[in-house]
C-alpha cells in the first residue's frame, strides 16, 4: 500500500544520516548503527525510518503479544519500502502496578515524546493494548506530530469456568461478593479469577483496555476493524502486517495525527464510547488526549453528545458476552455502522487508512443482534456518562449503563422521586481505611448508606486509583444487597459493574470539599438535576475548613514528587499541564549532539 510520490519526500531521518552539510554528523549516527548489521546504504535510501514503538514486556502480560506482533510489522514496513526500528516503552499494567497504573501514562508519555523527538524517526507504529498504553501513545503522537498509526494488541480469548462466560475483571468483583456471601471458598474464588485470563491479550470484557483501543478506532487512528480481534487469531498477525504497510503509506502522505485528532473524532468517540458500556476510564483519557492535540472537550460534551446515546453492545460488564463474539459480530465498526445511519456521527473526517470514517463504515452491518443491537431497538436508552456537579464537588460521572434493575429499584425509583435519592455516609480515606473497617458492625451500614473514598484522586493517591467501586460489607451481601451508591475523588475499573460517582474534582487532596464530609451526614444525588450535595448548610462547610485536612501519603519515588507537583484533576485529563503547550514538536529538527 506504499503511496510513492512523485518528487521524492525528504524525511527527516535524512538529517542524521544523508546531510551533506554536517558530513562530520551523519558518519557519527551512522557509525554505531553498524554493529547489528544494518547498511548505510539502507539508512541513506531516502526511504522512511519506521518506528515501532513496543509496549509489551514480561512485566505487561496485556501487551507481551506484541513481541510477536512486531515481526508482522516489520514484514509490512519492509515490504512497502521502510526502514524498520523497534524501540521499548516504559512499562504499563493496570493490575500489578502499585500504588496505582495512572502514574506510567503520563512518564510513558514523556519517554515517547523524548524518542520521537530526538531520534531519526519518520513515522510510528504505536502498540497499544492495556488500559493506559494508549492514551499515553496517542497523547506522545499529538504532541510530536510525525505520522502515527496505532496497532491493539487484542483482548484475550473468552474465559470460561463450570460451563459460563467469565471475563476478565468482571470475574474478580462477582467473585468477591460470591466469597463475602459465603458461597464460594477462596479456591474457587482464585480459580474462577484464572478461568477469565485464558490466553494472550488484554481484558476481554468492555473494560478500560477494550474501551480505549475502540475509542483508537473512532477517532480514526486505527485500521478498520482492528482493535476487537482477539490477540491469537490469526487476524490479529494479517492486521498487524497491513499496519506495518499503511504507516509507510502515510509516511510517504505526510499524514500526520493533527490532521485526524480533529473536534470531530474527540466528540465521535464520545458517542461510541456510550454505545459500548465503554469505561469511566475514557473520560480521563479522551479529554487528555484532545488537550495534547489541542482541542478542548467541555464537562457539557459528555452529556450534549454522549448521554442520550443508546447502548447497543452486549458485553460484560454493561451486557452478557465477551471479545471473541464481538469481534464475530462486527466490532467497532459494526458499532458505528448504526451510528452512522441515524446521524449521531460526524464521518466525513480523515482516518489513519487514507479514507474518511464514513467510507471506512461502508458495509459494515452486523448480523449478530444478539451481540450488537439496532440502534431503534438497543438494551438501553440514554446509556452515556451522566454528568454531575453540586456543593462537594465541580464535576464527576456516573455510568448510567451499568444501573442494574436492583440497584434502580432501591434507590431510584421512590413514587414522586424518581431517578433521586438520599444516603447517609460512611466516609473512608483510602482504600486500606475502607478494607479495614467496611465490616465494622459500629458503622451500622445498612442499604440506605452511601459508602464515600476520597485521597484517592491524582494528588491525593498519587495517581488516582480504581478504589470507588466498593462492595457492601459481608452482612449485607449475605442479605443479598450486592451494591451500595458509591462516591469518590478516584476512579474504578471499566470492568466493574457498579454504577459509581466518581472522577470527583476537585479531589479532597486538592481542596474539593469532599475534605469536608464527615460520616453520617446526608447526601442526595438527583439524576434529573444532575446535582449530587451534602445536605449541609453553606455556613458549616466553611466552619469545617478550619480543621486539618485529611493527611495524603508522603512520596515514595522522585517521579511521584514530579507527578503531583505537575498533574491536573481528572475532569481536564489529569495530564502534565506543564507538557501541554507542546504541539508539533517533531514539525522542527532538535539540535545535534556533537
Amino acid at each position: 500500500m506504499t503511496q510513492q510520490n512523485s518528487k521524492p519526500k525528504r524525511f527527516r531521518s535524512q538529517d542524521w544520516f544523508d546531510n551533506e552539510e554536517r558530513i562530520d554528523m551523519t558518519a557519527l549516527y551512522l557509525e554505531r548503527f553498524m554493529n547489528y548489521g544494518i547498511t548505510p546504504e539502507e539508512l541513506r535510501s531516502g526511504k522512511p525510518i519506521i518506528g515501532i514503538a513496543q509496549s509489551g514486556s514480561d512485566i505487561s502480560p496485556c501487551n507481551r503479544i506484541h513481541l510477536d506482533l512486531a515481526k508482522r510489522v516489520r514484514d509490512g514496513i519492509r515490504d512497502a519500502g521502510g526502514i524498520p526500528m523497534e524501540f521499548p516503552l516504559h512499562p504499563i499494567f493496570e493490575n500489578c502496578r502499585r500504588p496505582t497504573a495512572a502514574l506510567d501514562r503520563n512518564l510513558a508519555y514523556l519517554g515517547l515524546v523524548e524518542i520521537l523527538h530526538g531520534y531519526p524517526i519518520d513515522a510510528v507504529v504505536l502498540t497499544t493494548g492495556c488500559d493506559k498504553t494508549t492514551p499515553a501513545q496517542l497523547m506522545a503522537a499529538a504532541t510530536v506530530d510525525i505520522p502515527a498509526i496505532v496497532l491493539s494488541g487484542g483482548p484475550m480469548l473468552d474465559g470460561w469456568f463450570e460451563g459460563e462466560l467469565v471475563g476478565s475483571g468482571a470475574a474478580i468483583w462477582k467473585g468477591r461478593r460470591r466469597l463475602a456471601a459465603g458461597e464460594i471458598d477462596e479456591q474457587k474464588f482464585i480459580d474462577i479469577a484464572t478461568a477469565s485470563a485464558p490466553s494472550a491479550g488484554h481484558c476481554n470484557t468492555m473494560g478500560t483496555a477494550s474501551t480505549m483501543n475502540a475509542v483508537a478506532e473512532a477517532l480514526g487512528m486505527s485500521l478498520t476493524g482492528c482493535s476487537a480481534i482477539p490477540a491469537p487469531y490469526r487476524e490479529r498477525g494479517q492486521m498487524a502486517y497491513e499496519t506495518g504497510r499503511r504507516i509507510v503509506g502515510m509516511a510517504f502522505e505526510d499524514l500526520r495525527p493533527s490532521a485526524v485528532l480533529t473536534r470531530d473524532a474527540f466528540i465521535d468517540a464520545i458517542v461510541v464510547n456510550a454505545a459500548i458500556g465503554g469505561s469511566t476510564n475514557a473520560q480521563p483519557h479522551i479529554v487528555a488526549m484532545a488537550r495534547h492535540a489541542g482541542v478542548e472537550i467541555a464537562p457539557e460534551d459528555w452529556m450534549e453528545y454522549g448521554y442520550d446515546v443508546p447502548l447497543l453492545l452486549n458485553m460484560q460488564p454493561a451486557g452478557k458476552y465477551l471479545g471473541e463474539r464481538f469481534h464475530r459480530a462486527g466490532g467497532v465498526p459494526a458499532i458505528m455502522w448504526e451510528l452512522e445511519q441515524k446521524g449521531m456521527l460526524r464521518s466525513k473526517r480523515p482516518t489513519v487508512t487514507g479514507k474518511t470514517m464514513a467510507e471506512n463504515l461502508v458495509g459494515r452491518e452486523s448480523i449478530d443482534r444478539e451481540m450488537i443491537w439496532p440502534f431503534d431497538a438497543p438494551l438501553k436508552d440514554k446509556a452515556g456518562f451522566m454528568v454531575l456537579k453540586g456543593n462537594l464537588f465541580d464535576f464527576a460521572i456516573m455510568k448510567t449503563s451499568v444501573i442494574s434493575d436492583a440497584f434502580r429499584a432501591r434507590y431510584l425509583s421512590e413514587p414522586g422521586s424518581e431517578n433521586a435519592f438520599a444516603c447517609k455516609v460512611v466516609v473512608f480515606d483510602g482504600s486500606d481505611d475502607y478494607h479495614h473497617r467496611i465490616n465494622d458492625p459500629a458503622l451500622n451500614i445498612d442499604e440506605r448508606t452511601m459508602l464515600v473514598i476520597r485521597g484517592s484522586g491524582p494528588v491525593g493517591w498519587p495517581g488516582s486509583a480504581e478504589v470507588v467501586n466498593m462492595q457492601p460489607p459481608d452482612a449485607l451481601i449475605k442479605k443479598g444487597i450486592n451494591a451500595l451508591p458509591t462516591l469518590g475523588d478516584g476512579r474504578q475499573s471499566g470492568t466493574s459493574d457498579s454504577p459509581s460517582i466518581l472522577n470527583a474534582s476537585p479531589e479532597s487532596a486538592a481542596g474539593g470539599n469532599l475534605a469536608l464530609l464527615r460520616t453520617g451526614d446526608v447526601v442526595r444525588v438527583d439524576l434529573n438535576t444532575g446535582r449530587c450535595d451534602v445536605q449541609i448548610s453553606d455556613a458549616e462547610l466553611e466552619a469545617r475548613r478550619k480543621d486539618a485536612p485529611p493527611a495524603i501519603p508522603p512520596n515514595q519515588t522522585p517521579w511521584q514528587q514530579i507527578y503531583r507537583a505537575t498533574v491536573g484533576q481528572l475532569h481536564t485529563g489529569a495530564c502534565m499541564e506543564l507538557a501541554l503547550p507542546y504541539r508539533g514538536v517533531g514539525h522542527d529538527m532538535p539540535r545535534h549532539n556533537h
